[in-house]
């Protein structure tokens, strides 16, 4: 059955996950102030700014059987955070609870920053979303604003998104870069293609008659310690680790996600670990040839 699908924020994610729905046979709005990056894509532009929906009726968005509201606060701030996530969103749910046939469910991508445990604890979709950071708070804020809201909707938390062109990490160990050993900080990680994946295979589950759960972590099968996963880089790249980092990449949190849940739903992972995900990273950016001359 074609299915129309409204990505908002239609950026990295909501392109890839535009292409496979597409793949699929289904009909595809992609939302977002500059329609440029979708030219060529085959998913149909829809400009407009989420500050447009403020008290708008239900014209102002099309009819969707399915809403991923997968948008990205334009800076690190939390006047940013909350134009994003809690207000973006519940203006989008004000929206589209006036359509007379509503949609089948809202999907928000949501981040694992919302669980602020420091010691590596395992945390699954029960453990306490307990992040004093502006940034978890006001995700958690937007997670209970579709949860306790009338249309269905699940949150789906992505821990750390990479892939192409989101290599960071991989520039940091070329440089010689690495973490410390100790103190040992977990940290989790997800493919963007995996993140896509779970979203699609999260429409064709509820499609097939199954029910969704309300929410969803989103990572790989292998947490591992950023000095782990820093020296296999260093090992693929050829370089030697000269200097150690306290903290890369800003981290503050130290846990081990639990993604037995989304397994549990049939959905098998296309990386299910930072080896097969930075290995086709560091192969499709280029990385080993550089490193190889």
């Amino acid at each position: 059955m074609k299915l129309t699908v409204l990505i908002i924020g239609c950026g990295d994610i909501g392109i890839n996950l535009g292409r496979e729905l597409l793949a699929e046979g289904h009909h595809v709005i992609g939302m977002r102030r500059n329609v440029e990056a979708l030219k060529g894509t085959g998913i149909k532009p829809l400009k407009l700014d989420l500050n447009d929906l403020e008290d708008a009726a239900a014209d102002r968005l099309p009819h969707a059987d399915y809403v991923v509201y997968t948008v990205s606060a334009d800076r690190f701030e939390e006047s940013a955070y909350q134009t994003a996530y809690p207000k973006g969103l519940k203006r989008v749910l004000s929206v589209m609870e006036q359509h007379k046939t509503p949609p089948r469910r809202v999907f928000f991508v949501s981040s694992t920053s919302v669980h602020g445990q420091q010691e590596g604890e395992v945390v699954n979709e029960e453990s306490p979303a307990d992040s004093t950071s502006f940034s978890g708070t006001l995700m958690c804020e937007a997670e209970q604003a579709l949860i306790n809201h009338s249309l269905p909707g699940t949150v789906v938390r992505f821990s750390g998104i990479y892939g192409p062109g989101r290599d960071r990490l991989i520039h940091q160990v070329a440089e010689g870069r690495v973490a410390a050993i100790t103190p040992v900080v977990y940290s989790n990680r997800i493919h963007r293609d995996d993140c896509a994946g779970i979203i699609a295979h999260l429409i064709r589950y509820q499609e097939s008659g199954e029910t969704l759960e309300d929410i969803y972590l989103g990572s790989d099968c292998e947490p591992v310690t950023m000095h782990n996963v820093m020296m296999w880089l260093a090992k693929q790249l050829k370089v030697e680790a000269s200097e150690t980092m306290q903290s890369p990449l800003r981290r503050r949190t130290s846990k081990r996600c639990d993604n037995q849940r989304i397994l549990s739903t049939g959905y098998q992972f296309r990386f299910p670990s930072y080896r097969e995900g930075y290995s086709q990273v560091l192969k499709e950016g280029g990385f080993l040839e550089v490193n190889n001359v």
